[in-house]
C-alpha cells in the first residue's frame, strides 16, 4: 500500500506527522489548481459564467459523498464561517450544550453570544457525563467535535444516534473538521443535525473549502440571515426556500471549491474504505507504542473509539529536536500532538519511536 504515497512530494523531505494541523495537497488538486487558474487566466469572464454549473457539481459531488441530498448541502469557506452563521440563525437566548475545552472554534463562538451554555467534561465518563447533562439541563443546542483536537478522544456515531433516539428535539451540530476523511461518514444515518466541517485537513483539500449538511427538519428551527447575489444563484437555491443560499450570500470561489471536489474524486478512486483500514493500522500501532511507553493519558486508553490522534508527553524541546530530524508534529495542549493519514507508512512511525527512544 506504498503506492499511497505517491502524489506527495512533501513525504520525500519529511515524516509529515501532523495531518491533524494541515493536510497535503494531492498531486491530483495541484493539477486541477493549475489547469483551472490557467483557465481564468486565459479565460477571465468566459470561465466564471460557468460558475453555478461548476459549484452545483461540487454540491452533488459532496452530497453523494456524505449521503446527504443535494438540496440539503451548503458550501462554505470553513468551518468557522458556517458554524458562526448557524449560530446567528438561532434565536436567543437558547441554553447550548458544550464540551469543556472543545475546539476554541466552537466555544468561543458559543461563549461570545447570548447563549446559556452549560458544559460537559471530557473524561473517562465523556458519554455519561453528556447524557446526565442533557437529563438536568435540557438543552435546546449541542454543539461538539466529533473527535476532539487535541487527543484524538472519538464520540462514536453510534452514541450520536442514542441520543438523537433519546431526545429528538435536541439539535446536534458536529464539526467534522478532524473526522471527515478518516472513515466513511453516512450523514443521514448518522442522528446530526448539522454537520459542518473544514476541508483543508484529513480531505486534503487545499484552504478556503468547507461544507454544510442538513438534516430536513433544521429549516424549520434556525432562521439563516445571511443574504447577497449569490444566495439565488444555482440549481439547488431559488426553488429551496433560500435555506442553503442564506449560508452562500456571496461569489465563490471555483478553484477552492473545485479543490473540494477533485480531493473527493481522489478519496473514492482509493476507495474510503481502504483509508480507513490503512488509518486504524497505524493507529494501533502507535497507541500500543505510545501506551507501553506511558506516553499517553491513561484514561484516553480506557476508550474504545479513538482517531488517528495522539497527545504525547513532551515538551518544546522534544518537538524542536523532532523536527531537526525532519518529522512534523504539532505542539498542542500540554505535549505533543501526532496525527497518522492514510499515506503515512509503519516506516514512518518507527522513525519518530526511534526519535522518542520507544
Amino acid at each position: 500500500m506504498d503506492n499511497l504515497r505517491k502524489g506527495f512530494p512533501v513525504l520525500e523531505q519529511y515524516t509529515y506527522l501532523n495531518t491533524a494541523a494541515s493536510g497535503l495537497l494531492p498531486e491530483k488538486v495541484w493539477e486541477f489548481r493549475q489547469d483551472h487558474d490557467m483557465d481564468f487566466f486565459l479565460k477571465a469572464s468566459l470561465l466564471k459564467e460557468k460558475m453555478g454549473e461548476m459549484l452545483t457539481g461540487v454540491r452533488e459531488c459532496v452530497g453523494e459523498f456524505f449521503n446527504c441530498e443535494s438540496n440539503r448541502v451548503a458550501l462554505i469557506p470553513n468551518f468557522s464561517y458556517g458554524f458562526n452563521s448557524v449560530l446567528e440563525s438561532i434565536e436567543k437566548p437558547a441554553k447550548v450544550l458544550l464540551l469543556k475545552n472543545d475546539y476554541p472554534s466552537i466555544n468561543w463562538a458559543v461563549e461570545s453570544r447570548n447563549f446559556e451554555v452549560i458544559f460537559a467534561d471530557i473524561n473517562e465518563d465523556l458519554e455519561e457525563n453528556i447524557i446526565e447533562k442533557i437529563k438536568k439541563e435540557k438543552p435546546e443546542f449541542f454543539a461538539f467535535s466529533i473527535v476532539q483536537w487535541i487527543n484524538g478522544v472519538k464520540l462514536s456515531i453510534d452514541f450520536l444516534k442514542k441520543i438523537k433516539s433519546e431526545f429528538p428535539d435536541l439539535i446536534l451540530i458536529a464539526d467534522g473538521t478532524q473526522y471527515f476523511g478518516t472513515e466513511k461518514f453516512d450523514f443521514d444515518d448518522s442522528g446530526i443535525d448539522i454537520a459542518i466541517g473544514s476541508s483543508y485537513k484529513w480531505m486534503n483539500a487545499g484552504y478556503g473549502n468547507g461544507f454544510m449538511l442538513f438534516n430536513e427538519s433544521v429549516q424549520g428551527r434556525i432562521a439563516p440571515k445571511h443574504l447577497g447575489f449569490g444566495s439565488l444563484q444555482g440549481k439547488y437555491k431559488a426553488q429551496e426556500g433560500n435555506f442553503i443560499g442564506k449560508f452562500e450570500p456571496g461569489h465563490y470561489d471555483t478553484l477552492n471549491f473545485g479543490s473540494l471536489k477533485s480531493a473527493i474524486e481522489l478519496i473514492d478512486n482509493i476507495g474510503i474504505e481502504v483509508i480507513s483500514e490503512k488509518i486504524n493500522h497505524l493507529k494501533e500501532i502507535a497507541r500500543n507504542r505510545f501506551a507501553k511507553a506511558g506516553l499517553l493519558e491513561e484514561w484516553t486508553l480506557k476508550r474504545e473509539n479513538f482517531a488517528p490522534i495522539f497527545n504525547i508527553k513532551g515538551d518544546e524541546d522534544l518537538f524542536n529536536r523532532l523536527k531537526g530530524q525532519g518529522i512534523i508534529t504539532s505542539l498542542r495542549g500540554d505535549g505533543i500532538r501526532v496525527s497518522m493519514h492514510y499515506f503515512n507508512t509503519e516506516e514512518d512511525l518507527s522513525k519518530l519511536f526511534k526519535a522518542l527512544n520507544i
